[in-house]
């Protein structure tokens, strides 16, 4: 004769528990991203007004690039990649720095935060630790690497920035120890927090 099994209340109100943690683990996980906000559509620069110094994009005309309002969630150790800016007068930062509306010379180590992590300006002039290539350094956010707005004269018709940059003076890549024949020189992985 077979036994019959029998759903006890434990068995049952177990696999309810586990299902509503799954699924808020899951929400948690989603919550966490930053999905685009939309897309902006290319437009070619006039001649020589895209700055490529540093080795800068320039829009392709009709290319749709992504824009973000946020960026990923600040830690501790936040993974992030490192860009390389001008801050200096005529350099491919363009306008004056945000945060004191001043340039900052290449030997400066100062920094520009992506849209979401900018906040705003709530980081302006306060210093941030970066992690990368074996070594660390201190850098003074002045501006925002805006990852909402790009393609047109105010942004020397470069793209917006992505969700997770730190755009940084050459200054900063130097203290890394990043050698600018290096083929990470410009565009490198790193891990950041606010100091």
């Amino acid at each position: 004769m077979m036994k019959k099994q029998v759903c006890s209340s434990t068995t049952v109100f177990s696999v309810v528990c586990l299902l509503f943690l799954g699924t808020n683990f899951l929400s948690s996980v989603d919550a966490q991203t930053c999905n685009p906000s939309g897309n902006i559509r290319g437009r070619k620069a006039p001649a020589n007004q895209c700055n490529q110094e540093n080795d800068s994009d320039c829009c392709k005309q009709g290319k749709l690039y992504p824009i973000y309002r946020c960026s990923p969630a600040v830690s501790g150790h936040t993974k992030a990649i490192l860009t390389i800016n001008s801050f200096a007068e005529g350099g491919d930062g363009g306008a004056p720095s945000e945060c004191d509306n001043k340039y900052h010379p290449d030997n400066t180590p100062v920094v520009a935060l992506s849209t979401g992590w900018y906040k705003g300006g709530s980081r302006c002039l306060n210093y941030i630790n970066i992690y990368g290539n074996g070594n660390s350094v201190k850098a003074k956010v002045v501006d925002e690497c805006d990852s909402t707005m790009g393609c047109d004269s105010d942004y020397d018709y470069q793209p917006p920035c992505d969700n997770n940059i730190v755009d940084a003076s050459k200054a900063v890549w130097q203290a890394l120890g990043v050698d600018e024949s290096s083929s990470d020189w410009g565009y490198m992985d790193i891990y950041w927090s606010d100091a």
